[in-house]
C-alpha cells in the first residue's frame, strides 16, 4: 500500500495522515485497533467514560495493537444541579415519550452528570496514550503540563481562528479545525456556537495561516479526494468520523447505520435537544418536534443524561424517532467497509487524487 507522510505523521508515529474521530459511544476497542493497525491514528471517545473503564479499554487495545492511539475528553464545565423547577419542566415535556416507550418517568436527574474530570486525567496519565485531544473547551495549564509530563501529545478542537490561537497559547501540539459540516458536538467554547459556522475548507485555510502548529482538518471529509483537498489547503492530516460509523467494528446501532445509509444528500441538522449543546445529526421525529415547538432544555450534560434512556430504547426498538444519529453533512458518501479496508481505500484514493492533479501541470 502506498503511504503519505507529513510532519504530523512523523510526530505521532503514524503511517498515514488520517485520524479516526474519537466519537463517544461509537469508538470500540475493535474499531480503534483496526484503524491503528492500518497505520492511521485510532482514538477513543471517552467523554462519558469512567476512569476504570478507560484503563480497561487501553489494556484491551494494547493486547491487540502496539501502535499509537488517541483519547478524547470533553472539557466543558460540568454544571451544578439545575433547580428542581427546571428539571421538572424538562421531564414533563418528555413524559409522554417515556410512557410511549414503556420507560419509567424519572422523578429528577440525579448527579453526577459526567465522570470526574480529575480522575479521568489520572487515568490518562496511567494509560499514556500517544495523544489526548480536547473538545468543547480547554483545561488548566497545570493539568495540561501533568499530561505532557508523561509523554502524551496534546490536540485541541477549534471552530474559529480565535479558538485555534487560544490553544496555541496553551502549548498544544496541533489544532483540529472543526468545520460546520462535522457530525456530533460542535467544539465551540469561546463563542456562541451558532455564530461560528465556518465550513471546513475556509476554516482550515484560515487556521493554517493564523497559527504555527500542524492542523488537522475535520468536518464532511469522507473519501480520499476530500483528504487531498484539505492537504492542499495546508492541513497535515484529515479527521474522519462519520466515515467510520458504518464499519462493522463501530459501536453504533444498526438503526444509526441505516439512517446514514439512507441519506439522499444532506438530511442532517443542528440540534440541542439531545445534550443541551449543538450537535449535528440526521433529522428525525424528535428533532422536528423541537423545531416546531422547542423543548425546555437542561444544561449540558444534564440534558444528555435525561435523554439517554430514550436514545437507548430507540436503538433497542430499531426506531430512528429518538435516535441521536450523529452524522456529518457528507454522510451519504459513507461506505460499509471494515475499518482496515476503509483506511487502505482512503490512502489509495488520496494518492490517486494527488497524482491526477499533478497530471494537469504543464511542463
Amino acid at each position: 500500500m502506498r503511504t503519505l507522510q507529513t510532519d504530523l505523521c512523523r510526530m505521532l508515529q503514524i503511517d498515514h495522515p488520517i485520524v479516526q474521530a474519537p466519537m463517544a459511544g461509537a469508538t470500540t476497542v475493535e474499531l480503534v485497533a483496526a484503524v491503528c493497525e492500518a497505520g492511521a491514528l485510532g482514538g477513543f471517545g471517552h467523554a462519558y467514560t469512567e476512569p476504570d473503564s478507560m484503563r480497561e479499554d487501553a489494556g484491551a487495545l494494547r493486547a491487540r495493537s502496539s501502535r499509537p492511539f488517541a483519547v478524547n475528553l470533553f472539557a466543558a464545565p460540568t454544571p451544578i444541579e439545575p433547580p428542581e423547577e427546571q428539571q421538572q419542566e424538562a421531564i414533563a415535556a418528555l413524559r409522554g415519550d417515556f410512557e410511549r416507550l414503556g420507560l419509567p418517568v424519572p422523578a429528577r436527574i440525579p448527579p453526577a452528570y459526567a465522570p470526574d474530570r480529575a480522575q479521568q486525567i489520572e487515568a490518562i496519565c496511567d494509560m499514556r496514550p500517544a495523544v489526548l485531544t480536547l473538545h468543547l473547551g480547554d483545561m488548566a495549564p497545570e493539568t495540561l503540563a501533568r499530561v505532557r509530563s508523561v509523554g502524551v501529545r496534546l490536540g485541541g478542537s477549534a471552530t474559529s481562528v480565535r479558538e485555534a490561537r487560544h490553544f496555541e497559547a496553551l502549548g498544544v501540539d496541533f489544532i483540529i479545525a472543526q468545520g460546520a459540516e462535522a457530525g456530533g458536538h460542535r467544539g465551540t467554547f469561546l463563542h456562541v456556537p451558532e455564530h461560528v459556522m465556518t465550513g471546513t475548507l475556509a476554516l482550515v485555510r484560515q487556521i493554517v495561516q493564523a497559527v504555527h502548529l500542524p492542523v488537522v482538518a475535520a468536518g464532511g471529509i469522507m473519501d480520499g479526494t476530500a483528504i487531498a483537498a484539505v492537504l492542499a489547503l495546508g492541513a497535515q492530516a484529515a479527521q474522519l468520523g462519520t466515515a467510520f460509523l458504518l464499519c462493522p467494528e463501530s459501536g453504533v446501532s444498526e438503526v444509526h447505520r441505516q439512517a446514514i445509509m439512507h441519506m439522499d444528500g444532506d438530511e442532517t441538522t443542528l440540534t440541542r435537544v439531545f445534550s443541551g449543546k449543538p450537535t449535528r445529526g440526521v433529522r428525525n421525529m424528535l428533532i422536528e418536534r423541537d423545531e416546531r415547538a422547542p423543548f425546555p432544555l437542561l444544561p449540558f450534560p444534564v440534558q444528555q443524561k435525561l435523554m439517554a434512556p430514550l436514545r437507548a430504547a430507540s436503538a433497542r426498538d430499531g426506531s430512528p424517532d429518538y435516535l441521536a444519529g450523529w452524522s456529518g453533512q457528507a454522510g451519504s458518501l459513507a461506505r460499509r467497509l471494515p475499518a482496515r479496508d476503509l483506511v487502505r481505500t482512503l490512502v489509495e484514493e488520496t494518492c490517486d487524487t494527488i497524482a491526477r492533479l499533478h497530471s494537469f501541470m504543464v511542463p
